[in-house]
């Protein structure tokens, strides 16, 4: 990391999208609204909004992560941590943008054949209750 810069890390349970990135400036949002993260900030622990999380390399590129929420954890004034269920990387933001609907797209389709194969498998639960259910007699079977 470049001496006065922060060390960004951002990690989902299945991934580290970045791991002690070295940057110049975060920004972030919380219920609050929006906030910058510079060196030397102040320990802070905050819980984020479903938001795009931007920041600037010491190149001067900046990045961005579409993210669910999360916590966003700044300690010691150079180090940044955030956890979220779901991170976007992106390098622009239309891109980015292109990129969440494909993702929240896919994410509805799944939902949508998860509902159409629950509704399956109770209909054939159902079925088979009630073939058990029957009366003997009804089931081809002597009483």
């Amino acid at each position: 990391m470049p001496q006065h810069g922060l060390a960004l890390t951002i990690a989902t349970p299945a991934h580290v999208i970045v791991e002690g990135l070295p940057v110049v400036s975060l920004r972030a949002e919380d219920e609050s609204g929006a906030f910058g993260v510079r060196p030397g900030h102040a320990d802070m622990v905050t819980l984020l909004s479903a938001s795009v999380v931007r920041w600037r390399t010491p190149d001067g590129v900046e990045h961005y992560c579409a993210v669910d929420g999360g916590v966003l954890i700044v300690s010691g004034g150079e180090t940044v941590a955030l956890a979220c269920r779901e991170a976007l990387p992106g390098d622009s933001l239309e891109a980015l943008e292109a990129d969440v609907r494909r993702a929240r797209a896919a994410q509805i389709d799944a939902m949508r054949r998860a509902r159409v194969e629950q509704t399956r498998l109770h209909a054939q639960a159902v079925r088979q209750m009630l073939l058990y259910l029957r009366p003997r007699a009804t089931r081809g079977e002597p009483g």
